[in-house]
Parts: C-alpha cells; structure tokens; sequence
C-alpha cells in the first residue's frame, strides 16, 4: 500500500522516491540550523536520478516551500532593508535568465561561485560598498540568474548574507527570506519553457512537507548550538560546498 502510494507520487521509483523524502527533511534541518548548504546537497541528489530537464523546476519548487516554512517561523527576524534592495534585483536578474542566450562553458559558473565563497570564508571582508543598497541589488540579479542557469546560488547568497549581519536568526531569516523570492520566478520561466509541473506536483508538496518538518528539527538545533560554533559550522558547511562545486565545475569544463 506504502509502495503504491509511493509510485503515485512521482515518475521515480517508490524506493528513490522514499529516499529524496527522507533527504528533504535532512536539507532542510541542515539549512535551519546551519544557514545554508541544504539546497545543493538537494540538488545534486535529485541530478543522480532525475531527468536533466526537470532537476532545475523541480528543485526550485522544493526550495521555494521549504523556505517558505523557514520564513513563516522565523519572519520576525528578517532584515527588510536587505529585501527591499533585493527583490528589485531578482526581478531583473529573472527577466535576464528568461532571455539569456549566451551562456559560459560548462563548469565556469560553478568555479566561479566556489571561488566567491571560499573568499567570503577566508579572504578578507567584503568591502562595505559592496553589502550597501548597490551591492544587495547586484547580488540579488546576479544570483538570480545563476540560480536559473545552475539551479544552486544559495551558497552565493549565504556568502552574502554572512557578510553583513553576526547573529544567528536574522542570517537564517534573511538568507531564506532571499531564497524565497529568488526561487519564485522558476515557476513562470520554466513553464513558458514548456516544463509540465503537473507531472511532478504530488512530488513536490510531498518534499515541501517533509522539508517544513526538516526545518522545524533544523530550528530547534540551532538554538541549542553557540554563537560561536554555529559561525564554525556555517563556515566550513560552505567550505565543503565549494569544494564540491570546484570538483563538479572542473569536471564539467574538462568535459569528463
């Protein structure tokens, strides 16, 4: 009866079906608590056993739910001056992916993106020009439109995110305040690609769920876990990100 329910819920397996599920609740507990990572990890599952086509809808609609949970238990402590810079930006960044025609060779944006997170982690601070209103709004277009073209700029955001404020809930709050606005317009851009979510609907709202409780256990950790710490863990979770991305870019521009 389980495995039946399973195999109506997506085109996948009952089994692999069974194991993103579970996954969703960890990526979501794992960005609670740490502020970020649970978005990659995600996707990279999903790419192992989805069809290419559907990886980067799909994912953004799972991302979109799971930080809208985020949101609605940590909304008090968003930073609204960094969204009203941000939303404007991703906006145009949309508009920007919806159009774009040319596009890097495989690989760069991913060495890329590993390349402004490991500097956010270890280099020098950002310069303050660089976290007021011009660089929210360039962050926020820029990250958009590598979100559409690769499907995971959380790293990038949380980089961003980590620059300007200490604290832990307002970071949690805010970064997945950014995710939520930046994964809303996948659902206009790739359906007038021509993607049919219907296929995949009952799929999504199953991960969504299962990722609000994943976000629910990933809260009550972060509470339990110092300032200092958290700022380690969070550290080197996009640490670890980036190298995956550097490993998976390179492979990608070698055309292994």
């Amino acid at each position: 009866m389980i495995l039946s329910a399973l195999e109506f819920l997506s085109p996948l397996s009952a089994g692999t079906t069974l194991a993103l599920l579970a996954l969703s609740t960890l990526t979501s507990a794992l960005t609670a608590a740490l502020g970020a990572g649970g978005g990659v990890l995600m996707i990279m599952a999903l790419a192992q056993v989805m069809p290419a086509a559907a990886v980067i809808p799909v994912h953004g609609m799972v991302q979109l739910g799971s930080n809208v949970g985020r949101v609605a238990l940590t909304w008090r402590h968003v930073d609204r001056a960094v969204m009203a810079v941000f939303v404007p930006g991703v906006a145009l960044g949309a508009l920007l992916a919806a159009w774009l025609l040319v596009r890097l060779p495989a690989g760069v944006l991913e060495l890329c993106i590993a390349a402004f997170v490991l500097y956010s982690c270890w280099g020098w601070g950002l310069p303050r020009r660089a976290l007021g209103g011009a660089g929210t709004f360039l962050a926020g277009m820029l990250t958009t439109v590598l979100s559409n073209l690769v499907g995971a700029s959380g790293p990038m955001v949380a980089a961003f995110i980590k620059e300007g404020r200490s604290e832990r809930l307002p970071r949690v709050a805010t970064f997945s305040a950014c995710m939520t606005v930046q994964h809303l317009p996948k659902a206009m851009i790739f359906g007038a690609a021509g993607f049919v979510f219907h296929d995949w609907l009952a799929f999504i709202l199953a991960m969504i769920a299962m990722g609000f409780i994943g976000t629910w256990l990933g809260l009550r950790l972060l509470h339990r876990v110092s300032d200092q710490r958290f700022d380690a863990l969070f550290k080197w979770a996009l640490t670890l990100l980036a190298l995956r991305l550097i490993w998976l870019g390179g492979r990608r521009l070698v055309g292994a």
